[in-house]
């Protein structure tokens, strides 16, 4: 860390006295104070439930200004990367700090291409799930299984192992997903295609059969790419501090990879994709467009148990850049495959029109996030609900894996050990069973 910029002063009103604390700039966003003298000078710990306002890192990696909905991978803006870079791009700018010319992106390609394969005996591993598991529970499983076939890149502190573990992970991990949905619906397996793009490969294992060959319509293989890209990375969230709390105990990369995944699933992380499709087919069958009036007046009562899922955002107090760029997405996905009509896509208009032209959304910044478009996009490829979550994990894997590589490579770096205050009881002897 370096020196302080300037200090704050901790004042206290029982007595005590003042302490100092370096306060240090960021290139860019909030100064951080920082207190970790804080128990040895005072006895003290700080009290911040949900990390609201605690710099856990420093990172050099992503940035979110939520006020002014803007997100920028290594200082570029995500509307730039999403509209002139493709994933792999993004991958590389990820992991290496900057954007690969021509030729590195050739061979970065062909590196990750060239590991889409998985062991072969991953697929008993896979069948000793549940057909009707869900994928998410599937795929932890997978990622963490992943250690188990690959020795020689486990030491999370060699530089080459956790080299290697970042390409095989990005690499293998469209594999694994396909397998984990072909699995739960009964059809064969397809190994990836080496002269087919990330996204096509996806689409082609996703979708495709021995019997007949699969061509990649490339309008769905540009949003699969696009929703890679607005995926791959988004700040120290909960999944992400996941990796990091997981990695900082020294655990193999795979390991970590899985607890983000484990984290990812929550309906309020990950999840929430699955969630706002489960909501507008729950509305659909009450009714459909007829009841978005109804519905909006419901979710508006404080009274009301009702949510609006694919709305807002804990970070963007604006809207969130990545969902303008998924509404271009879903639009055009939406004409490619003539669905602009489909009751549910009609009924997800309906719900995004009140919710930017209704005074209560617009006051309290309930803009359409990024989850709602997604899920619609998704929806019309073809992928079913349950998918997603596994999808946005795909996505993500390459930031966790940027994140991990950060976090052990930066010298003041310690295990995790959050603290607490305590509010149980105090000393007390155990009395005798015959007392109790």
């Amino acid at each position: 860390m370096k020196l302080a910029d300037y200090k704050a002063t901790l004042s206290f009103s029982n007595g005590k006295a003042p302490i100092e604390m370096p306060v240090y700039n960021g290139t860019i966003g909030p100064d951080v104070v920082d207190i970790r003298k804080l128990y040895g000078q005072t006895g003290m710990f700080t009290y911040d439930p949900g990390f609201l306002s605690t710099a856990a890192c420093q990172s050099a990696i992503t940035y979110i200004d939520g006020d002014k909905g803007e997100l920028l991978y290594r200082g570029y803006p995500i509307e730039q990367l999403a509209t002139q870079c493709d994933f792999m791009e993004t991958c590389h700018l990820l992991l290496y700090g900057e954007l690969p010319n021509a030729q590195k992106k050739k061979d970065f390609t062909h590196l990750v291409t060239h590991h889409t394969m998985v062991h072969e005996q991953m697929q008993f591993f896979l069948r000793g799930f549940r057909r009707d598991a869900h994928p998410m529970a599937v795929l932890t499983g997978l990622i963490g299984g992943l250690s188990a076939f690959y020795h020689d890149s486990t030491d999370i502190n060699n530089p080459e192992h956790r080299e290697i573990s970042a390409i095989r992970l990005i690499a293998k991990l469209p594999t694994l997903v396909s397998m984990a949905y072909k699995y739960s619906i009964g059809q064969p397996f397809l190994y990836p295609k080496n002269d087919l793009s990330y996204s096509g490969n996806f689409l082609r294992m996703m979708f495709g059969n021995p019997c007949e060959d699969y061509v990649v319509n490339p309008v769905l293989e540009r949003a699969m790419d696009r929703i890679f890209v607005l995926h791959a990375d988004h700040e120290q969230n909960a999944s992400t501090s996941t990796v990091r709390l997981c990695g900082s105990s020294g655990t193999n990369p795979f390991a970590a990879i899985a607890a983000g995944v484990a984290c990812l699933w929550g309906p309020a992380h990950g999840g929430a994709n699955e969630a706002c499709l489960n909501m507008l087919q729950e509305l659909q069958a009450a009714g459909g467009v007829a009841k978005v009036g109804e519905f909006m007046t419901q979710v508006k009562d404080k009274n009301s148990t009702v949510k609006l899922m694919g709305f807002g955002h804990r970070v963007y107090k604006n809207y969130d850049p990545r969902a303008k760029l998924m509404q271009e997405t879903c639009d055009e996905v939406l004409k490619e495959l003539g669905l602009e009509n489909d009751p549910l896509f009609k009924l997800a208009k309906a719900l995004e029109k009140i919710a930017l032209e209704d005074d209560y959304f617009v006051t309290k910044k309930l803009y359409p996030n990024v989850d709602f478009y997604s899920g619609i996009v998704q929806r019309a490829i073809g992928i079913p609900v349950n998918m997603f979550t596994g999808i946005f994990a795909l996505a993500r894997t390459v930031g966790w894996i940027a994140q991990l590589n950060e976090m052990i490579s930066d010298p003041e770096y310690k295990i995790g050990r959050p603290r607490q205050l305590f509010t149980g009881a105090v000393k007390r002897d155990v009395p005798p069973i015959a007392k109790r």
